[in-house]
Parts: C-alpha cells; structure tokens; sequence
C-alpha cells in the first residue's frame, strides 16, 4: 500500500470514531471505528485503514475473519456479523454500512414458534415422558410409542436434570439392543444352514437350481415382510410428535429404523418396486413417482408425495429428527409434479406445493413450505427464478413402470440369488478336500493345514475378485454405454434407464477410489473408467477417495483442476417420465472442497474456488477466476496470501522432486491398504470355515455366533489398524504443503481409517464405545445417528450431545497446494441437525443447536444455547420465518420452525 494516501480508522477514548483524514462522525464512523478496534487487535496491527480489503489488502483470510467475527459478537456495543457478510462487504466502512442498514430495517414480526404450536390434550407431556422410569413405559402396552406433539424451541435440558436415570435407560436401551441383534444374527443363521441343508440334499444340477429358486423365492419374500410386520406390530401408524432417547418407544423406533433400512427392497431404489414398498410401510405415494435417494425414510406415515413427483440422489427426508435428548416426528408433505433435487433436506414440519421445485445442495427447514408452482434453493430455502427442470417429458405408461419392476425381481430371484445361494452348495460339492477338512475331527484349528488352506483361499478369492473388479469396470459398462446417446431425451424405466443404472452401479465401486484416491494413480483409473481429463498437470491429489458420478463417459474435469471428497457429478437429468444423460465439465485450474455436487449445466469455467457443500449455479454468467461460497452461491476471492506461501514447492525440479517422494510414499500406502484388508479377509474366512468345522456339533448357533466374531473382530481389527498408522498417537494440528511428509501420513491415516462398518452402530451406545476406540472425546451419552469424524483424535463433543444423520465434523481443508487441520468442539447438549457440516477450528458452546444442512465455518464460535443455521451458517435469532415462506398451497397446520 505504499505511495496510496490511506484513510484510517481509530476510536477515541469516548467512543467516536473518526476517518483520519477526513474528520467524518456520525453512527456510521463509530460503529467503523469500533470495528477497527477489533480488528487491529485480531490482525495484531496498530491502526486498519477504513477502505482496505480485507482478504486483498490486508492480507486476511476466512480463518482470521471468523475470529473477528467472534469477538465482534462478545461486544454489546456493535452488531452482529457473519462471515457472509464479511465477503459481501470486505471493507471496514462498507462492513460499517450495512450494519448500521440492517439495524435500520428490522425482519417483519411473524407469530412466535411458541404461540403456533399445537398439543393434544390427550397426550403425555415431554417432561412427563422425560421423566418416567423404565418399567412405567414398559407397562403402557399400547402398539405405538406414546408421541405428543414437538413441542416449541426451549433450551435443552442440562445434564443434571437427565441425571442417574438417563443413565440406566441408556445402559439398558444398548443391552436389548444388543440382544436383539443377537437374536436377529441366530435367526438369519438357523434360515441360511436349514436352506444350504435343503439345497445341497438336490440331485443334480437343475434339481439344485430349482431348490435355489425355490429358497431364494421365499427368504427374499421373508426379508421383505419382516420390516413390514414389525412396523404394523410395534408402531402401527407413526403421528406427529416427540419421545425420549433411550426410552421403550425409541427402542421400537431403532428397531424399526434397523429392519425398514435392512430390507433387500433397498436394491429396488429407482424402481417402481421401491415405491410399493414405501407404500407398504404407510407413505402416501401417488402415481408416476420416482425415489432414486438410497436414505430410506422411517416414519413413513408421515411421508405424502404427490402423482408425478421426483426424488433424486442423496435426498434426506426421513420424516424424523433427533433434538435435545428426544426424538422428533413430523410430516414432509411434497405436492404432485414437484421436483427435488440433489443432496437436500427436508426437514419435519416442511412442505411443497404442487409443481415447485427445489434446487440441489439446499434444504426445507421446519415450518418452511414452497408455494405451489414456485421455486426455492438455497439453504435454508429462498425464492429463485431459476428452472430446475432441465428434460422434457416423454411417454411413460403404467405398464412400462410395472413391466420394468417386474422384470428387475424376476432377475434377481431367477438369476443372482439362485447363482449364489446354488453356486455356495456346489463348491462344498465339487471340492472334496476341503470337506474332508471341515469334516475331520483330528484336524480343523489345531492343524497347519487348516491355516494354509485358509490363507490359499483368501488369497485366490481377494486378488482375484480386485482384478476381476478392475476388468469389470471398465469392459461391461463401456459396452452398455454404446446403447446410450448423449442428449436424447429417453422413457424411463425402458431398456435405456437399465443400462444407465447399471453403468452408474457398475462404474461406482468404493474400494477401487479408496485404492487409488489422494494419489497419483487415481487420474490413471479415473481415465481408466472414461473421464476426459484433458492433459493432466499430476500433483499426487488430483482428487480424493470419494468420487461419484452418473456417467464416467460423459465426465470431464480441465487441466490442473484438483478435487477433494464428496464430489458427485450429475450426468443425468430426470422428468417424472423421461431422462437425458449429458455432459459435466468441470472447468481447468479449479479447486473443489468437499461435498459438491455438480450438475451438468454448472455456470463456472477457469480458475475458480469452490467451498464445501457450495451450490454450483446453473444460471447467470460463466464464473472464472473466482471463488463461490454458500447456498445460494456468492463469490469470495479466489485465493489468499497466505497459502501463497508454499507455492514455490509446485513449480520447477523441487514440485518433481517432491512429488516422486510423495508417490512413493503412497505408493507404500496402497500397498499397506491392501494387506490390511487381505488380513481381514483371512480372518474372516478363518472364522468362517471355523464354523464349518463346528456346525456338526453346534448346528446353526455355530454360524450365528460366527456373525457376532466377525463384527467384533472387523471393530478391533480397523481400530488397531487406525491407531497404528498415526503411531497410536493423537493427531496434531498441521499447517504444511501437500508436499511434505507430515501430509502425506495424514493421507495414509485417512486411506487406513476404515468405518463404513460403524454405520452398522448408528443410534446405539456402542458407536460412542467405537469413537473412544478411535481416539475421540466422546461424553456421556451422546447420541449419534450417523455423525461423521474424518479426524477422530482432534474432536471432542460433550455429555448428552446430539448429531443426526448425515453429520460431519471436518477437521481439515485444502485449498489448492495448501492443507490445514485444527481441533473441533462440542460442548454439553449441543445438537447438529440433519446434513450439518462443521468445519475445523470450530468452539460451539452447551446447549448450542445447528440446524439442519448447515455448514459452520473453519474457526467459528458458537454462543452457549444459541441457534444457528445455513450455508455459511450465521446466528438465527429471532427463530421465524417470513411470511412468504410460511404461505404455501394446502399448508398443514404445523409448529414454525426458524429459518433465516
């Protein structure tokens, strides 16, 4: 800044401020000076001038902006601000000025959340239900759990008030937990030795595929009932309301959840059949609707979607939330001819009129409702022009939808089912040595030869099926993809839309991304799969180890763009009848953060930054050499000063030096991934030819018990794994180039870390046991329905916590050739809604909520039990909604959520 004439701002002792060398005063000036102050002391600085930028001029970047933010917060004598309206006013005096306009302009006065909310008189009170011992529900006796209506926004009840009794209830809830999946692994297994005894007793090859056909008939019509019956038994009809965790009701709630989220009929998502299954549980479907999300809801008596309406991919709707130590039911209503797009949810107590739309990576918070025929996106949701419908409708009769179905059961009962349940009972048959093995008492554990075998086995099936995969992958889908034209609008659920969903299932397979992903090889197997990338400008993390896609022909990402986790790329474009598959390009020099999801008509080109969980526009002018934000989208600078700082390590001989090393290193990496689950795939084979060996003597209880070995060793065995790649020491909080070692061993932690499996614990103390494992600081009854911590050592949540589905708290980022990594913190009784994402550096105080999709900043502090949501999220306040959101054609009476 030197030859510039500059204008500072200071404050006097009395508290005006005033623009040096200009003498201006007034509200303005003294709020601008006031934010100097503040300011100054961030940066460390003596005096801020009033005009500089700050991420331009002033070197700043979001991480020292938040700090401002929170200390601006703590003072009494200056308004709130957002990091949002930092980027949209990156000046003192304009920051200054839209404070002081915000003032000026209150939000309209709408009807408290208290005053709308509505109660049966007839139910138990919260409190009550809070409060009642064990043995007092238990007695109840009713088929459904007693669920009084939500109740309006409190502050969450203090650990002392849940006390010894909450306690118990826990310890106990995860002990029948326990037992039911106990009871439920010896059922399966008394139904699987009973079958493989009735197949294997068939005479002959076409005898043995009859009795498979036969089995595979009535076990996947038992697999289907089973959740059906349990819902109708120990539920009935799900209403509006509210029960406590831990408690009997939620107990049937998990066990429901378990079985409808467990049900082969899951396969069918994008199917008619998926629809009928919904159906079956007590949603109100109409006609001509297709659900492609994978995230199955569970009160689905309270689910009413009209004729015509489409659900797409990694929608969360499930028509439940957990807050505050309780269970929260209430009705999702979607209108007919509505469109909902890509990774959005819907939270209770939301509707959608008939024919509007909602964009992807947005979100419907409680008591929001789209008008009929009106757009929104965002989150939460806003008014938009844009049109989300892209495909014109085609010819799409009943027939077609049930022929389609039809087709796809027959398929799996005649072909795949029958195929691995005969194909099981024909390899004991047609290798006797290995029955003589499992037979002879003499040998079994205690001979070598058992191990041997053992080993040769996993050996040949581990190796063999990863390059059968590898071959699969790339050879049958391309052969399919020929039948596919780009830009052709064809009829769903016709011969077409199979082969798309079998190029998309096919072409999708976790393990090779995780192989291959934060290295140099995953730009080989990508272009392996059919992406155009262009001329690759290598840099080791071209991407990470979660990419998805509709279609990898019709994916193309430009020169020296690198990717991090979570990117889904949108390939196909829906009607309720129609689909179009098209092209996605990702434009050259981006940088994308984690969990993007981008479509294919995505306004942005050269260089651009794109934050995590932003929303990629599709309409306006082409954005380059920008950074986009938030949802909706807002540009931010592309890049700051500071992690310019190791771009002399990306050019020249020290980027090929650094990067021959940094491919070694994963090189080792991958390598050390495959022997660790080579390891885990002996054990498993160990254990399960050791069940073999004693189901003569034990029968089926010997393979039932096999089950519960496995999952506990599949726990210790990833844990051990975990721990030993950071050298059973907690992480640290890491500044540095992607292209030192301290990088790199993050890396391999992460390709290490393995918890799909922990998915298996959602809801049930023993996922708080597995987080501890892991090296989390996990208090006391904590409740998490599906949280997810990239970093386990480096977070900490407090006693009677709460984290729904689809959580995540992050505690890293990269940004081009920089990484960053920071402890994250929860304190007691906080709560992350649904799809909330929580950056690193982050302090949410007790009691805090986050509301659903929200995404909470790199070093944000949260107030003790203040609210706060959206994309970025900021404080919510006054917990209303305005007007225009709360009109909404057919609108069900329901309780104001808050939204912003």
């Amino acid at each position: 800044m030197s030859g510039k004439s500059v204008e500072v701002l200071t404050a006097d002792p009395a508290g005006v401020a005033t623009v040096q060398g200009r003498g201006d005063t007034g509200p303005v000036a003294a709020t601008a000076g006031l934010l100097a102050e503040v300011l100054a002391g961030v940066l460390r600085v003596e005096q801020v001038p009033a005009d500089s930028h700050f991420f331009n001029d002033l070197g700043a970047d979001s991480l020292v902006m938040a700090q401002f933010c929170a200390r601006v917060r703590k003072r009494a004598d200056l308004p709130t601000v957002s990091m949002k309206d930092i980027y949209r006013h990156p000046t003192l005096r304009s920051l200054a000025t839209a404070s002081a306009d915000a003032v000026a302009a209150p939000i309209p006065a709408s009807v408290p959340p208290a005053q709308a909310s509505t109660v049966d008189p007839g139910q138990t009170s919260p409190v009550d239900m809070e409060t009642s011992a064990w043995d007092s529900e238990a007695s109840a006796g009713d088929t459904e759990p007693s669920t009084p209506p939500r109740p309006p926004a409190a502050a969450p009840a203090s650990p002392e008030t849940r006390g010894a009794a909450v306690t118990r209830r826990y310890v106990l809830c995860g002990a029948l937990q326990f037992l039911f999946f106990l009871g439920h692994s010896c059922l399966a297994a008394l139904v699987a030795a009973e079958g493989y005894e009735w197949i294997s007793a068939g005479s002959g090859l076409p005898d043995v595929y009859l009795r498979s056909v036969l089995f595979a008939v009535l076990t996947f019509l038992g697999l289907c009932a089973v959740p059906i019956a349990a819902k109708w038994t120990l539920v009935g009809r799900w209403r509006s309301g509210a029960f406590p965790l831990w408690g009997i009701a939620y107990l049937r709630f998990w066990i429901v959840k378990t079985l409808i989220r467990t049900s082969p009929l899951r396969l069918f998502v994008g199917s008619p059949l998926y629809v009928l299954y919904l159906r079956a549980l007590g949603a109100r479907i109409g006609k001509g609707v297709t659900i492609l999300t994978r995230s199955t809801p569970v009160c689905t008596d309270l689910l009413t979607v009209g004729d015509g309406t489409v659900i797409r991919k990694d929608v969360l709707l499930s028509c439940y939330r957990a807050h505050a130590g309780e269970i929260q039911t209430g009705p999702v209503r979607i209108g007919s001819e509505v469109l909902v797009s890509e990774h959005t949810v819907l939270d209770i107590e939301t509707s959608m009129g008939d024919g509007s739309q909602l964009g992807h990576a947005s979100s419907l918070h409680s008591g929001q409702a789209v008008p009929a025929g009106e757009r929104r996106h965002g989150s939460p949701a806003e008014p938009t022009d844009v049109d989300y419908r892209t495909v014109d409708p085609t010819d799409c009769p009943t027939t077609k939808r049930t022929t389609y179905g039809v087709l796809q059961l027959l398929t799996l009962l005649t072909v795949y089912l029958p195929l691995a349940l005969g194909g099981l009972s024909l390899l004991f048959a047609g290798a006797p040595q290995l029955r003589e093995l499992l037979a002879s008492q003499q040998t079994g554990f205690t001979s070598p030869e058992f191990y041997t075998y053992a080993l040769a086995v996993s050996l040949i099936v581990f190796f063999g099926s990863l390059l059968a995969g590898l071959v699969a992958v790339a050879v049958v889908p391309r052969l399919l993809n020929r039948a596919i034209r780009p830009g052709t609008v064809y009829p769903l659920y016709g011969f077409h839309y199979g082969i798309q969903r079998a190029i998309e299932l096919i072409t999708n397979r976790r393990l090779f991304t995780t192989l291959f992903g934060d290295s140099s090889a995953i730009v080989h197997y990508l272009r392996y799969l059919g992406y155009d990338l262009s001329h690759v400008e290598q840099t080791g993390s071209n991407f990470g180890t979660e990419v998805r896609h509709d279609n990898p022909y019709l994916s193309s990402v430009g020169t020296g763009t690198m990717i991090a986790d979570g990117l889904s790329i949108m390939n196909v474009d829906l009607s309720n009848t129609s689909f179009r598959v098209s092209r996605t390009s990702i434009g050259p020099r981006n940088f994308l953060g984690n969990r993007i999801t981008y479509p294919s008509l995505g306004k942005t080109g050269d260089n651009c930054l794109l934050a995590t969980k932003v929303m990629v526009p599709i309409d306006g002018p082409v954005r380059e050499g920008v950074g986009l934000l938030g949802s909706p989208s807002f540009e931010i600078p592309r890049t700051v000063l500071r992690d310019n700082r190791f771009g002399h390590l990306q050019t020249g001989d020290e980027l090929h030096r650094r990067l021959a090393a940094k491919n070694r290193h994963n090189a080792a990496t991958a390598g050390l991934y495959l022997l660790a689950r080579l390891l885990h795939f002996f054990v498993i084979t160990l254990i399960t030819m050791g069940a073999a060996d004693l189901y003569p003597v034990l029968g089926a209880p010997a393979i039932g018990l096999a089950g519960v070995v496995v999952l506990v060793f599949t726990v210790v065995h990833f844990a051990l794994i975990e721990r030993a790649s950071t050298g059973f020491k907690d992480q640290k909080p890491l500044y540095c180039s992607i292209y030192e070692p301290s990088f790199w061993r993050h890396e391999r932690f992460w390709k290490m870390a393995s918890v799909h499996y922990i998915d298996a614990f959602n809801g049930t103390p023993f996922k708080n046991v597995i987080w501890r494992l892991l090296g989390a600081r996990i208090g006391k009854r904590v409740f998490d329905d599906g949280c997810f911590f990239p970093e386990r050592t480096l977070v900490t949540v407090g006693d009677d916590s709460t984290l729904n589905a689809g959580t995540v708290i992050q505690c890293h980022s990269q940004e081009d050739g920089a990484f960053k990594s920071d402890r994250s913190a929860l304190g007691r009784g906080c709560t992350l809604g649904v799809g909330a994402f929580v950056h690193y550096g982050v302090t949410v105080d007790d009691g805090a909520v986050l509301a659903p999709d929200s995404f909470l900043m790199k070093g944000e502090e949260v107030p003790a039990h203040a609210r706060w949501g959206g994309n970025p999220a900021r404080e919510m306040p006054d917990g209303r909604l305005r007007p225009e959101d709360r009109r909404g054609a057919d609108t069900p009476r329901a309780t104001p959520g808050r939204s912003d």
